[in-house]
C-alpha cells in the first residue's frame, strides 16, 4: 500500500525532531508470517548460537546477510511502508547497510546505550548519514525487550558506550516498525518474560558513503589475491573500526584467505 504525503512528512519530522518514529501496522500478516518461518528454519540449518559478548548478547540469537538468503528477505528493503520515510530522512541514493535479525530469548539483560554510528569520526549533530528500522514480527513490550531509546540524543555528541542513561521502551505490537536516526541513543531491552522477543533489523546508509569506483565488482578476485594485505584494505576488502564492510561477523578477505585474523568490534 502506497503511503500517502502527508503521513509520510508526519514521520520524517518526527525523526528529524525526535530522532525516531513508529509505522503502526505497517508489514502485512502474511509477511510477518513468512519472515518468522524462514528464520526459524534459518536457525536451524545455522545451527545459529548467541555470539556471547556484551553487544550482541549471550541469550540473543542474530542471523546477518539476510538478503543472501532470497525470499521472503528481498521483500523487506524497499518496503512501500518503510522505504519512503527512510528515502526523506536521508535521500533517494540511499544504501543497504544491513539486513539481520535480532531475537531476544528469555532471561537476555539490556543491551549497553549506544548511537549506530558511534565509530564514524563526525562531530554532532551532523546531517543524517544512518538510517536504521526495527521491524517488530513478535509484539515489543518493556518487559520482553523492546528496544530502549533517548529521545532527542540525536543531536547531542554520542553517549559514554554503556552508561547508564533515562530510556523509554518502543513497545509495539507485530507488524509495527520504529525507524530511526542512527545518532539516536539506543539499545536493546532486557527480556524478563518466558517469551521471545523477535525482529528484523533493517538498515541503511548515505549513498555517498562508498567508492567512486566499484572496486569490489570491478576487480577481478584472483587478481585481489595477488596484491598486498594493506591494498586489498584499500580496494575494500577491510572492515572499518571491526565493524563497517563485514560479511556475516568476517573481513571480506577471508573470502579471498581463511587464515586472515579478524575479530569484529563486538568479540574485541
Amino acid at each position: 500500500m502506497t503511503m500517502d504525503e502527508t503521513t509520510r512528512a508526519a514521520h520524517i519530522e518526527r525523526v528529524r525532531r525526535d530522532g525516531f518514529t513508529i509505522v503502526a501496522g505497517a508489514i502485512e500478516a502474511p509477511l510477518i508470517e513468512a519472515l518468522n518461518a524462514a528464520l526459524l528454519r534459518l536457525e536451524r540449518e545455522l545451527d545459529a548460537k548467541p555470539a556471547m559478548n556484551s553487544f550482541e548478547g549471550h541469550r540473543t540469537v542474530r542471523i546477518y546477510n539476510l538478503l543472501a538468503r532470497g525470499a521472503p528477505f528481498a521483500k523487506v528493503p524497499d518496503h512501500a511502508s518503510v522505504l519512503p520515510i527512510v528515502e526523506g530522512v536521508l535521500d533517494a541514493g540511499c544504501l543497504i547497510s544491513s539486513l539481520s535479525s535480532i531475537a531476544i530469548d528469555p532471561g537476555e539483560t539490556a543491551q549497553p546505550i549506544h548511537a549506530d554510528d558511534m565509530v564514524i569520526p563526525l562531530n554532532k549533530p551532523h546531517l543524517p548519514i544512518v538510517c536504521n528500522s526495527m521491524w517488530a514480527l513478535t509484539d515489543f513490550t518493556a518487559a520482553n525487550g523492546a528496544t530502549r531509546l533517548v529521545p532527542g540524543s540525536h543531536l547531542r555528541p554520542s553517549p559514554e558506550y554503556g552508561g547508564a542513561y533515562e530510556t523509554i521502551p518502543a513497545e509495539m505490537r507485530a507488524g509495527d516498525v520504529l525507524i530511526w536516526d542512527g545518532a539516536l541513543w539506543h539499545g536493546g531491552g532486557a527480556n524478563t518474560t518466558a517469551k521471545r522477543r523477535t525482529g528484523v533489523a533493517m538498515n541503511y546508509c548515505a549513498g555517498f558513503i562508498r567508492q567512486q569506483e566499484n572496486q569490489q565488482l570491478g576487480l577481478d578476485p584472483r587478481l585481489v589475491k595477488t596484491l598486498s594485505p594493506r591494498l586489498r584494505e584499500l580496494v575494500g576488502y577491510g572492515v572499518y573500526q571491526g565493524l563497517i564492510g563485514h560479511i556475516d561477523k568476517k573481513s571480506p578477505a577471508q573470502r579471498l584467505d581463511d587464515s586472515v585474523d579478524f575479530k569484529s568490534i563486538w568479540d574485541r
